[in-house]
Formats: structure tokens, sequence, C-alpha cells
């Protein structure tokens, strides 16, 4: 553990650098244009959809029920917006990774390998095509693992194991992959994810818990209409400098393994090459 809380100090440091501030800027402009336009479009008619739903299924009296069972009564009234917020959370999560890891993860791996690793080799083993097919195919997966254990976010317990764990998987999928992609070859890369596997699990549900509170205040959005636009804005800038964050992590923590790798490799070939010419 002691590599990722190094790689922990190291990320926390450099997220104070201005320049890495000024770096959530133009996701956070872009994400929230993109979903100010699709929410004034498509929220209300989302809601109205699934109010009709409730009614003719008498989700409502269910719901009332379990609700009332659980002692959260009052959060029948609010529970048609609530359900359209959980739904278009992970979208939300989705447009704001894709945005850091196309705008800022480049210049987090320029900022990290410039300043603490200018010897290490960039030897190019990823692609952006092959970033933008990991994003893709992981949140797949983590968005139908996200609606599937819905009904466990009732009980709190269980909340705060399979949230983390789900995040954890997806941030360690998508950003050790970008944190490789400029300086390991595509073989290092599969070889550092694979030995490092559950560190990389661990800073992934480290930042997956931080992003609770951006998912917070935007399913708080739901119970304020008048300031749910701001209470928006502000989950999406929260999501963008925990995305930053966690670029950052994920670049000093894979960079220092990958460093560490191939001096390993470099010692086992000039112990085999000595092997080969004593023989």
């Amino acid at each position: 553990m002691r590599p990722v809380l190094i790689a922990f100090g190291r990320a926390l440091l450099s997220q104070l650098h201005f320049r890495m501030l000024l770096l959530t800027v133009l996701p956070f402009v872009l994400s929230v244009v993109m979903w100010g336009i699709l929410l004034w479009l498509g929220l209300q008619p989302m809601i109205d959809w699934l109010h009709a739903y409730f009614s003719e299924s008498g989700g409502f009296t269910v719901a009332g029920d379990v609700l009332g069972w659980l002692g959260l009564g009052g959060l029948k009234t609010v529970l048609v917006p609530l359900l359209a917020m959980w739904v278009l959370l992970p979208l939300m999560i989705l447009t704001a990774l894709i945005f850091v890891g196309t705008m800022a993860v480049p210049i987090i791996i320029r900022h990290v390998g410039g300043r603490h690793y200018p010897e290490l080799e960039r030897r190019k083993g990823g692609s952006l095509l092959g970033s933008l097919w990991i994003a893709a195919s992981s949140f797949i997966v983590f968005a139908a693992l996200w609606l599937v254990t819905l009904p466990l976010s009732i009980f709190p317990p269980l909340t705060f194991v399979v949230q983390p764990a789900l995040w954890g998987w997806l941030t360690y999928r998508v950003m050790a992959y970008d944190a490789l992609a400029e300086h390991a070859s595509a073989e290092e890369g599969k070889a550092i994810l694979r030995i490092h596997r559950w560190p990389l699990f661990v800073i992934g549900a480290i930042t997956g818990a931080m992003g609770a509170a951006p998912t917070l205040l935007w399913l708080g959005g739901a119970l304020s209409v008048i300031f749910f636009p701001v209470l928006a804005a502000g989950a999406i800038w929260l999501y963008v400098l925990v995305f930053v964050f966690t670029g950052l992590w994920f670049e000093y923590y894979c960079l220092e393994a990958l460093a560490k790798y191939r001096a390993l490799m470099a010692v086992q070939v000039d112990a085999a090459a000595r092997k080969d010419s004593g023989a």
C-alpha cells in the first residue's frame, strides 16, 4: 500500500497546481452545455413518462408501502424525480469521464511524465480508439450492474459497498489504460495491469467513494426545483475535479510501476546474458 499512498500524496500536490485546476474548466463547460440542453429538452418528458408508468402499474402504492416500512414515507412525493436523476446519473458520469479522458488526460500525462519521469521512454502502446473502446465497453458493463444493483441502494450498508466497488472497477479499467497508453508498450501495459490489479482497484474504489459527494449533490436536485440547475452544475464540476485527481493518481502510480518493471526486466535480461556468456 505504500506506493498507493505515495502516489496519492504526489497527485494531491499536483491537483493544487494552477494548471491542473484550470484543466477542469473545459470539460466542465462542455458537460454543462450538453447536459443543460439535454435536461431542458428531455427531463420533464422523462419524468412525465415515469409518473404515468407508475400510476398505471400501481407502482406508487408498492413504493409507498416499501418506503413507509423503511420509515422513508416522505420520499414518496419525490420518488419519480429521484428515479429520473438516478437513471441519468451513469450517463452524466460517462460524459464527464470521456471529456476528461480525451481533453485532460493527455495534459496530465505530459505534466507528470515531463516533470517527474522525463527519462522514461514513450513506447505508445495505447491509442485513442483503444481508450474509447475500453471506456465504452466498461461503461456498458458498469451501467448494467448499476441498474441491477439499484434496489440495493435503499439499504445504506450495501450502498457503501456496492457503489464504490462499481466505481472502482470502472475507473480502474479506464484510467489505468489511459495512464499507461503513452509510455508503456502493449505488452508492458498488460503486464502492469495484471501485476498491479488490486492496488489499482483500491485507487479506483477510493476515488469511487469520493464520487459519492457529487452523486448526493446531483440527487439533491430532485428535492429542490429552484436550485436544481446550480446543484446539477456543481455536481458536474465535482465529477470533473474528481476525475482529474483520479487521472493524476493513476498516472503517478502507473508510471512509477512501469519504471520499476522496466528496471526489473533490465536486471533479468542482464542476468540472463551473463549466464549465457558464462556458459
